[in-house]
């Protein structure tokens, strides 16, 4: 059964339309274990003081809520957008253990039409669209944060994951986001051990 739930005063029932074949191969992952644990991502977690402490938050291909339920504790109004039903699954019962009210959208980001804002708050973290990008910085509430964090070609020097079509080049994703105030940029070998892309941006009015 589809769930419910209300964007911005208006009623929008979870997509369902995704894709069979990246379904199946994330609900495989999220079936045997969970693929990025429980803990939220440490470079996150350091900056937390740069982000809002109330108002609606998008986690982009947030799997199993590791993120959403950190943000949701940190008085959020959470909605993941993943393809996974597996995933949400995991991030139900991580919520329901915590107490925590959260959003759950099954929606392909590749195909599906965005999930609709305003948002205060969208963080992407281990996922890369790049077309997708000038849609999620439309759908920012005014003074709204854009949060993304994602490997670069570097960290194939150490690892063998994610492979190159997910991995920035070297200091592109200022230049992805040229509409919003950057708030924080950083990149090198971070806190989770990768060598990452760390951005903090806002939609200015």
């Amino acid at each position: 059964m589809n769930n419910v739930h209300a964007f911005g005063g208006r009623q929008k029932r979870d997509y369902q339309r995704v894709s069979s074949r990246d379904q199946e191969k994330w609900d495989k992952r999220y079936r045997e274990l969970d693929p990025y644990g429980s803990e939220p991502s440490r470079v996150l977690v350091r900056h937390e003081s740069l982000l809002p402490l109330g108002g609606t938050a998008l986690d982009l291909a947030g799997g199993s809520g590791r993120h959403a339920c950190w943000l949701a504790q940190r008085g959020l109004q959470v909605t993941i957008a993943d393809i996974s039903s597996q995933g949400m699954a995991r991030a139900r019962l991580r919520a329901q253990a915590h107490g925590l009210a959260i959003q759950y959208m099954q929606t392909d980001l590749e195909a599906d039409p965005f999930p609709p804002g305003p948002w205060d708050l969208v963080v992407s973290c281990l996922y890369l669209w790049r077309p997708l990008i000038p849609q999620l910085i439309s759908e920012l509430s005014d003074n709204g944060l854009l949060l993304i964090l994602q490997p670069t070609v570097t960290n194939l020097e150490r690892h063998s994951a994610p492979p190159l079509q997910f991995l920035l080049k070297e200091d592109e994703l200022p230049g992805l986001v040229t509409d919003l105030e950057i708030v924080h940029y950083e990149q090198g070998w971070l806190d989770d051990g990768r060598h990452d892309a760390f951005l903090v941006a806002r939609k200015t009015v």
